[in-house]
């Protein structure tokens, strides 16, 4: 056991500090929902009714929509993009897809390869592509949970106000569904860029995410 937690740490650290954060989003949120409720005239919620609702389900899928474009974007964009001096980067010089060599595929394969990175054909590929296609796949469907949760909350608000439900096209293509989507799509882009250019010049010691200490700022790729 003692084994297990050393050898996955970094995974159930932040598992359990997700568990915490939506915990603690969903007490927050409940207090707020039925401050709301109580303005409105309405009756308060349970905690076990409130993360049942369209309101939790919305706030949740809408940030890990944002989270998993953020992923998806940046392994696609450092197949092909670099920036010099940046842990976060590739070397310069390997922009663009490298050779089966330098990714170890068919012939180039080592003892504990994938077997599927061993073949040819459809299924290398698919493997070759398997992270930015699965994160792509969560990203879409956590969108479109989203776009339906919000859609359940929108016309929530709306039949209180006496005013006429929306379908889910025009939701989706509603400013509120915009602004709510692109104040975290935001937000996550400027999160990227600052981790990209920042590990150019600072450091922190031991870090993967971070080149050594004394490592030159132009290098690029180094990690701590």
């Amino acid at each position: 056991m003692r084994r297990f937690l050393r050898d996955n740490g970094l995974t159930i650290f932040f598992l359990l500090a997700f568990l915490l954060a939506l915990a603690g989003q969903a007490v927050a949120g409940q207090a707020v929902f039925n401050d709301r409720q109580i303005v409105d005239g309405g009756s308060p919620v349970s905690l076990a009714e409130y993360v049942t609702s369209s309101d939790f389900a919305v706030d949740v899928a809408e940030n890990w929509q944002s989270e998993y474009l953020q992923f998806l974007l940046y392994i696609l964009a450092t197949v092909w993009l670099v920036q010099r001096g940046s842990t976060e980067s590739k070397p310069v010089e390997k922009a663009g897809e490298e050779s089966d060599a330098d990714q170890r595929t068919g012939a180039h394969t080592v003892d504990g390869s994938p077997r599927w990175a061993r073949g040819y054909g459809w299924r290398r590929t698919l493997y070759s592509n398997s992270l930015g296609l699965t994160m792509g796949v969560i990203f879409l469907l956590s969108w479109l949970g989203q776009s339906v949760a919000g859609l359940a909350a929108y016309n929530g608000d709306r039949l209180s106000q006496l005013r006429d439900p929306v379908d889910w096209a025009s939701y989706a293509g509603s400013a509120e569904f915009w602004s709510r989507t692109l104040q975290n799509w935001q937000s996550e882009m400027l999160a990227v860029a600052s981790m990209v250019a920042l590990s150019i010049y600072l450091r922190q010691r031991s870090s993967p995410e971070s080149k050594p200490v004394g490592a030159p700022h132009d290098a690029t790729g180094a990690e701590g």
